[in-house]
C-alpha cells in the first residue's frame, strides 16, 4: 500500500517525456485543429452539412460552426469515448461505396450513449491530423494522472474559467463579474471580504477591472488552503515555510514512505515550488506544499496499480475478468442499435470477455443481434475483424469470446472459417503447455491468445461426423418467452409494457442485487402476439403465478428437450465448454475447461443455499454470471455478491453507465486495467462461508479511519434545475464499504451550509473490515436539500490501492472537484490503538498567528 519515492519521480518522467520528432507532430495538428477545418458532418437522412470545425483555445472541447445551438455546439474532450478512421460507423455504412474515399473519413463517439459524429474531411492529410490530434487529447484526458493534476493553480484551468465569466467580452472581469463567478463556484465569502481582495488584486492603471494576470492573483488569495496550511505549520514548528527536515518528518510520519532521504526532499522542491528565493533555500512554502500534495504524489491510489502489479502466472480460475454482456448492443435489449464500435470501445477499457451473438443471416452471412427483438444486425465478420483489431491495444492478456450460437450447421461453417481466417494464430493453443490437474493456463501464458467460449461436440460422437446434437437447455443467454418479440407481429403496447414495467434500475443501494420486479400481476398485456412453442422456464412460470387464473389457462408448457445441431468446424475451434448452472451434489469432479454459465437470480439462489460449495466450485473451474433476461432496459445487476463467491466472468451491460460500472472499473483498475485480478488466496484454496458473519474466524481484522477534512470545488449537482443559478450548495460526504455482506455499511459527515468551493467537515469515520482484500470503498459528495439529497459525485477505490496520510480524493469525470482526507489502517487485536502520527489540531492553532499570515481565511 505504499508507494515508493522512486516509482512516483520514475513514473512521471516517463509520462512527461516526449521524442522531439513526436512533439513536433503533436504540435502541428494542435495548431492546425485550432486554426480550424471545412469538413462535410453527415446525418442519418442527409446529404450531409458543411461545417467549419475547430479546437477551442483550451483544448478542452470541438466546437463548429454555423449551428442553431450556438455555443452548446461543442464536443468536450473528455466526453470522447473513441474515434475511428475510415467509413466503420452505421452512418457510413447508408452512403454508397463510392461516397467518399475512406482516406478522408473519420467517427468521433462520445458521451455516455456512444453519440457518434461522423465526418469527412477535403484530403487524408486533414483527416489525419484531427484522428492523431484528438487520439493525443484523449490519452492526456484519461492518463492515469489526470484525476491527480494541480487544477485549482494551473494556467488552463484558469484561463478557461476566466474566459466564461468574461461575459462582456472586454478582456477583463468587472467586480459583479467576479461576483457572479464566485456564486458559480459555490463561494460564500462576504461581500466586503471579496471587494478588499478584488482591489488588493487590482494594480494596474485599469482599475476597477481585473485583467487575467491580476484574476491569478485573485483567486490564489480566495484559494490558500486553510487546512494545508495548518498541516504545514504543525510539521514547520509555526514557520512559513517546510525545510527539508520537517519535509522527511512528515513525509514518513503521515505519508508512511520510507527511506526518505534529503536529496528527495530538494527535488520535490525544485519540481513543486514555485518561489525563486525558496527554490534557492531549499524550503517548500504554502503554494509548494499545496502543488505537491494536488500532484500525483498526494492522490489516494497508489500509483503502482496504474500498471500490472499482480501474479499473472496462476491458472485462470484464481482470477476475476472483466466481462461484458450484450457487448454489440448500444442500449436496450429491445429496440437498440448493434454496432461493432462498441467491441473496440470495450477492449479499450479493459474488457477481456465479450458476448457475440449470433443467428442466421441473409445471403448465407451470420449475423450479430439480439435474437426476437427489433435490435438492428450487424455481420458476424465485422465483429471478428474488430474484435482482432482491438484486443490487444491495451493489455497482451488473453480475450474470452463467449458466443451465443443460434446459427444452421451451413452458416456455422461460415462462422468457423471467418474465425479461422482472421484470428489466424491468435486460436492456436499447441504451444500452451497443459496443466497436469486439469486447469486452465494462466493469463501470462495466454498471452496474444483469443480463447473461443461455446458448445462442444461429446466425445462420443463419430470423429468422422461433420455434425452433431448438442443440448440447448443450457443457453446461456437465453431470453424468457415473455419477453421475446416474436415473428414479426409485435404490438406497439407489447413494446411499451416490456420497458415500462423493466423496473430494475442502478440504484445507489448495495443490497439491490436481485429483480425488483416481474411483470405486475393483473397487467399482463393481451394484445397479438404470435408464437409458434413457448419453453417456459422456473421464472416464466413464476410470472403464470402471478396471472389472473382466467389468464393462465391459455398456456401450455411443454417439457421437451432442447436440442441443436452444431458443426464439427465450430466446435473444434472451441476452448472452454459452455455448460449450464452447476449441480454440486451430481457434479463428478468439475472440468477446469467447462464454463457453467447462469443467470443473476440461478446465481443468486445458489449463493443464498449453497454458499460455500459455490465458492468451492469456482477454485477450479470457471462461471459466468449474466444479467437477467428481464432487464430489457440494459441495467446492471450488484455485482459484488458474485465476486464474494468467487465468480469468475460476472457479465455486465457496459453501455449502461451507473453505480455498477462505477464499482466494475474501481475492481479492475488496481491491476493496471488489465482485465484480470488475482483473487485472495482463500478463494482459491481451502473454504469459507462468504456471507457468514465470521467468515474467517481466527482472521486478524483490518481497521480503516477515514478522517474527512475538506472539500475543493465541488460542484452544483449535475441535473440542477437553476444550473449555475442555483443556490450555493450546502455539501456532506457519505463513505460506503462494498465487500462480503459483513463488511458492508455506511457512514456519513454532516452538512456544511452554503460551501461548495472549500468545505470543512473535520470528522473521523471508523469502518471494520473481515476480508479488506476484496473490499471497494466509495466516496460520494451529496448536496443536502431540504426535501432529499442531489447527488454531486463519486469515487469508488479498491481498498487494496488505497494509501495511508493525507490524500487527495478526486471524484471521477470532474477533474477540479476533490475531498481532502486522511488514511489509517491498523490490524484489530484486543486492544486497538488508532496511530495518526501528529495530529493537525485546528483549534490550537494561535488565532494571532493566523491574522498575521497574509491570504490565510479565519
Amino acid at each position: 500500500m505504499i508507494a515508493s519515492n522512486e516509482h512516483l519521480l520514475v513514473g512521471s518522467m516517463k509520462r512527461e517525456t516526449l521524442n522531439l520528432a513526436k512533439q513536433k507532430l503533436l504540435e502541428k495538428c494542435m495548431s492546425s485543429m485550432q486554426t480550424g477545418t471545412q469538413m462535410v458532418k453527415l446525418r442519418g437522412g442527409s446529404k450531409g452539412l458543411v461545417r467549419f470545425f475547430y479546437l477551442d483555445e483550451h483544448k478542452s472541447c470541438i466546437r463548429w460552426r454555423p449551428s442553431r445551438k450556438n455555443e452548446k455546439a461543442k464536443i468536450s474532450i473528455d466526453s470522447i469515448r473513441e474515434v475511428c478512421e475510415g467509413k466503420q460507423s452505421e452512418i457510413f455504412q447508408r452512403y454508397a461505396d463510392g461516397s467518399f474515399d475512406p482516406n478522408c473519413c473519420f467517427s468521433i463517439y462520445y458521451g455516455e450513449h456512444m453519440a457518434s459524429l461522423d465526418l469527412v474531411s477535403g484530403t487524408g492529410e486533414e483527416a489525419r491530423t484531427w484522428i492523431t490530434g484528438l487520439k493525443y487529447l484523449m490519452a492526456g484526458i484519461s492518463d492515469e494522472d489526470s484525476l491527480a493534476k494541480p487544477l485549482t493553480l494551473t494556467i488552463t484551468w484558469l484561463k478557461q474559467t476566466f474566459t466564461e465569466a468574461d461575459k462582456n467580452g472586454d478582456g477583463c472581469l468587472s467586480i459583479s463579474e467576479v461576483l457572479q463567478l464566485l456564486h458559480k463556484l459555490n463561494v460564500n465569502l462576504p461581500r466586503q471580504k471579496v471587494k478588499q481582495m478584488f482591489k488588493e488584486a487590482d494594480t494596474d492603471d485599469n482599475q476597477g477591472t481585473l485583467g487575467f494576470e491580476e484574476f491569478c492573483s485573485f483567486y490564489k488569495m480566495m484559494s490558500t488552503r486553510r487546512d494545508l496550511y495548518l498541516l504545514m505549520l504543525t510539521y514547520s514548528n509555526h514557520k512559513d515555510h517546510l525545510d527539508t527536515d520537517d519535509l522527511k518528518r512528515f513525509l514518513e510520519t503521515e505519508q508512511k514512505m520510507t527511506n526518505v532521504s534529503k536529496e528527495h526532499c530538494l527535488e520535490i522542491v525544485a519540481k513543486f515550488e514555485p518561489c525563486p528565493e525558496n527554490q534557492t533555500l531549499g524550503v517548500l512554502g504554502i503554494d509548494g506544499f499545496t502543488n505537491y500534495m494536488r500532484s500525483p504524489a498526494g492522490d489516494i491510489f497508489n500509483p503502482e496499480h496504474y500498471e500490472v502489479n499482480q501474479d499473472m502466472t496462476q491458472p485462470l480460475s484464481n482470477y476475476f475478468i472483466a466481462s461484458s454482456h450484450n457487448t454489440y448492443l448500444m442500449g436496450d435489449q429491445l429496440m437498440s442499435q448493434s454496432r461493432v464500435d462498441m467491441y473496440a470501445w470495450v477492449l479499450q477499457a479493459g474488457c477481456r470477455c465479450v458476448e457475440v451473438d449470433c443467428w442466421d443471416g441473409q445471403d448465407g452471412e451470420p449475423i450479430v443481434h439480439h435474437g426476437y427483438t427489433l435490435t438492428s444486425k450487424i455481420l458476424f465478420k465485422d465483429v471478428i475483424e474488430t474484435i482482432n483489431k482491438y484486443a490487444f491495444i491495451k493489455t497482451q492478456f488473453p480475450v474470452i469470446l463467449s458466443i451465443e450460437n443460434h446459427c444452421s450447421v451451413p452458416q456455422q461453417k461460415k462462422m468457423a472459417q471467418y474465425l479461422t481466417e482472421v484470428f489466424g494464430d491468435k486460436l492456436d493453443m499447441s504451444s500452451i503447455p497443459a496443466d497436469p490437474s486439469g486447469l486452465l493456463p494462466s493469463p501470462e501464458a495466454l498471452k496474444g491468445k483469443i480463447l473461443i467460449k461455446g458448445k462442444k461436440l461429446p466425445p462420443n460422437i463419430d470423429e468422422n461426423a461433420e455434425e452433431g446434437d448438442v443440448s440447448d437447455e443450457d443457453s446461456a443467454d437465453e431470453m424468457e418467452d415473455d419477453c421475446k418479440l416474436m415473428n414479426g407481429d409485435v404490438s406497439i403496447k407489447k413494446l411499451d409494457n416490456l420497458m415500462k414495467e423493466s423496473k430494475i434500475r442502478d440504484r445507489e443501494d448495495p443490497d439491490s442485487f436481485t429483480i425488483a420486479a416481474l411483470p405486475p400481476t393483473g397487467k399482463h398485456d393481451k394484445s397479438p402476439l404470435k408464437v409458434n412453442m413457448l419453453y417456459f422456464t422456473r421464472s416464466t412460470c413464476t410470472y403464470m403465478s402471478l396471472l389472473p387464473f382466467q389468464e393462465r389457462k391459455c398456456y401450455h408448457i411443454y417439457r421437451k428437450k432442447k436440442t441443436m445441431k452444431l458443426s464439427r468446424a465450430l466446435s473444434d475451434l472451441v476452448y472452454t465448454k459452455s455448460v449450464g448452472t452447476p449441480d454440486f451434489e451430481a457434479q463428478g469432479g468439475s472440468s477446469g475447461r467447462q464454463v457453467s454459465s447462469m443467470s443473476e437470480t440461478k446465481a443468486h439462489q445458489l449463493m443464498q443455499q449453497k454458499p460455500v460449495q459455490f465458492m468451492q466450485f469456482n477454485q477450479s473451474q470457471l462461471s459466468r454470471i449474466y444479467p437477467s433476461p428481464y432487464r430489457v432496459d440494459s441495467s446492471n445487476f450488484n455485482p459484488q455478491p458474485f465476486w464474494n463467491a468467487g465468480c469468475h466472468l460476472v457479465a455486465l451491460n457496459y453501455q449502461t453507465e451507473g453505480r455498477v460500472l462505477q464499482l466494475n472499473r474501481a475492481k479492475f483498475y488496481c491491476n493496471g486495467n488489465c482485465g484480470y485480478i488475482l483473487k485472495p488466496a482463500c478463494m482459491c484454496e481451502g473454504s469459507f462461508n462468504p456471507v457468514a458473519e465470521d467468515p474467517l474466524p481466527g482472521r486478524l481484522k483490518k481497521q480503516l479511519v477515514l478522517k474527512i477534512i475538506s472539500g475543493q470545488q465541488l460542484p452544483k449537482p449535475k441535473d440542477s434545475m437553476l444550473g449555475d443559478r442555483g443556490e450555493i450548495i450546502d455539501p456532506f460526504v457519505e463513505v460506503e464499504i462494498i465487500g462480503l455482506p459483513v463488511d458492508c455499511c455506511k457512514e456519513q459527515t454532516r452538512v456544511v451550509d452554503d460551501n461548495g468551493f472549500n468545505p470543512m467537515w473535520e470528522e473521523t469515520l471508523v469502518f471494520t473490515l473481515h476480508m479488506p482484500e476484496i473490499a471497494l470503498i466509495r466516496f460520494l459528495v451529496w448536496d443536502h436539500d431540504p426535501i432529499g439529497q442531489d447527488f454531486i459525485g463519486q469515487r469508488t477505490i479498491a481498498f487494496n490501492s488505497m494509501i495511508p496520510g493525507y490524500r487527495h480524493v478526486y471524484l471521477e469525470g470532474m477533474e477540479e472537484a476533490s475531498i481532502f482526507v486522511h488514511v489509517a489502517v491498523n490490524d484489530i487485536t484486543s486492544k486497538v490503538s488508532t496511530s495518526w502520527g501528529l495530529q493537525v489540531h485546528w483549534k490550537y492553532v494561535p488565532l494571532h498567528f493566523c491574522k498575521t499570515q497574509k491570504n490565510i481565511p479565519i
